[in-house]
């Protein structure tokens, strides 16, 4: 007869629970929350409703991630000469006027950052939701991921106000923040609320022999 492999030992099934803020490892009731004997800072095995509230601020963020790019994201005015353009025309924008550089950043970080971060934490949320067959390993590197993307999720926003800067050192091209800006500013927000909202715990209570929590 086959026999069964022991379920793994975590510090969950030891009602165990970690404090992110002080990391002291303490006793901790399988539902609620305490507060930790050292710091006084929340403490639960496991963040309530961390997918629910993960997947509403992604929501969120895609929704508003239609304005952002509907709506016109700078005016650039060279000679006092120019129309509001959107992030795509915006890109033209500074292509056509040999701007590459900047061009080439604003690309990246409208498009590949966003879109690249939204992906990586929708793969995350199905695999840990409905127990893909990506690993818990492989789920890992993909929250590093998310977390690194989001270093450089307001790398936008920030060329814009650097370019709104330029202005007044005396520049000839003139550039005008619009309402696209804070429609992206929103969104990026949203998303660093989607991925902060996770809890990585998640990903190994899914393994093979543990219990997963939603």
């Amino acid at each position: 007869m086959a026999s069964t492999a022991p379920s793994p030992v975590n510090a969950a099934s030891c009602g165990l629970a970690l404090c992110t803020a002080c990391h002291r490892l303490q006793p901790c009731p399988p539902t609620g929350a305490i507060s930790c004997a050292r710091c006084g800072a929340h403490v639960s095995l496991r963040q309530p409703y961390s997918l629910a509230r993960s997947w509403f601020f992604l929501c969120l963020a895609v929704l508003m991630l239609l304005p952002a790019n509907l709506l016109p994201m700078m005016d650039i005015q060279m000679f006092n000469r120019g129309d509001p353009s959107t992030i795509i025309g915006g890109v033209a924008l500074l292509v056509h006027h040999g701007i590459y550089g900047i061009a080439l950043v604003v690309f990246v970080a409208s498009f590949v950052v966003p879109l690249g971060k939204i992906a990586c934490i929708v793969i995350l949320l199905l695999s840990v939701q409905r127990g893909s067959a990506l690993t818990p390993a492989s789920r890992t590197r993909l929250y590093r991921a998310v977390e690194f993307i989001g270093r450089w999720s307001m790398l936008d926003v920030f060329v814009v106000a650097v370019m709104v800067g330029l202005v007044h050192l005396g520049q000839v091209v003139t550039v005008l923040p619009g309402p696209g800006a804070l429609a992206f500013g929103i969104a990026v927000v949203l998303t660093m609320l989607s991925s902060m909202s996770f809890d990585p715990r998640l990903i190994w209570d899914s393994a093979p022999g543990e219990q997963a929590e939603a």
